[in-house]
């Protein structure tokens, strides 16, 4: 489809909200059923109001789900409807999380349309807020400061020296450690973060 196209259905995320146009998307994530057992999925399309995911195992409908979704974080709601190899589920969220999902759900479009790559380097910010929590290897919960952060990664300082290759979780955000700095360690993200939310997430407000 060409780029003129597909614009106008980018923009109607905001344009269109009460109707909760859906997007495709690619996402990678997990879900939880209502009996506590998790599964992998990945999400196909997607709107401020529910997604459909592909899923090896399917609930009933009506089925209380809790899903932890790249970019997205977690997110709740009920099965409305299944199919053939997954199921769609309704997502309940306050009026200002519907409106940050539009947000990221137009970003993540566009960012398809304009062909950006995950891997590509941002300039570094240094947060209003520096104060951190940092979940290390081995599920130690400790304080930090970022020393600053972008949408690919972060630095922090801290007495702690996970090695590098070592997976933490910044905030809501997971990375690797990929050097160590004189007083901390700088993070690669997983994922590229979405720019409107990079401070809230890194800080998990």
């Amino acid at each position: 489809m060409a780029l003129a196209e597909r614009i106008p259905s980018v923009r109607a995320l905001s344009d269109e909200r009460r109707r909760f146009q859906r997007v495709r998307v690619n996402l990678l994530g997990r879900y939880m059923l209502a009996d506590r057992r998790e599964f992998p999925c990945q999400v196909v399309n997607m709107s401020p109001g529910g997604m459909a995911l592909i899923a090896p195992v399917v609930g009933a409908p009506g089925e209380r789900i809790i899903a932890y979704v790249d970019h997205l974080g977690r997110l709740e709601g009920h099965i409305a409807r299944t199919f053939q190899n997954g199921f769609a589920m309704t997502i309940a969220a306050t009026a200002r999380k519907r409106d940050k999902l539009a947000a990221q759900l137009t970003w993540l479009a566009n960012r398809h349309i304009l062909g950006l790559p995950e891997d590509r380097r941002h300039g570094r910010i240094v947060p209003r807020n520096p104060s951190g929590r940092l979940i290390m290897p081995n599920g130690l919960n400790i304080s930090c400061r970022i020393i600053d952060v972008s949408q690919s990664g972060a630095a922090v300082a801290t007495d702690q020296r996970p090695p590098v290759g070592a997976l933490v979780t910044l905030g809501t955000v997971q990375g690797r450690v990929v050097r160590h700095l004189e007083d901390g360690f700088a993070i690669e993200f997983t994922r590229l973060q979405h720019p409107d939310f990079l401070e809230e997430n890194v800080t998990g407000g």
